[in-house]
């Protein structure tokens, strides 16, 4: 299911896969909560991943600017 070590690219490209899948043939109501669920999941961990992501940078700039 989800590998805490794939980049943000890899995860956002994992939920593109999902969402599709609603709008596929393949798409059946009995895995529909389950698929939702996981996405759901993913989508959580992409936005804490891109929080910690803004976090760094935040800091690399304080640094740069107070050193500037």
């Amino acid at each position: 299911m989800l590998k805490e070590n794939k980049t943000i690219q890899e995860k956002t490209a994992e939920l593109a896969q999902l969402v599709a899948w609603f709008d596929s043939e393949d798409f059946t109501l009995e895995t529909a909560l389950d698929k939702f669920k996981e996405a759901e999941l993913l989508a959580e961990t992409i936005e804490k991943d891109l929080t910690a992501l803004k976090n760094d940078i935040q800091i690399v700039k304080q640094k740069f600017d107070s050193e500037a």
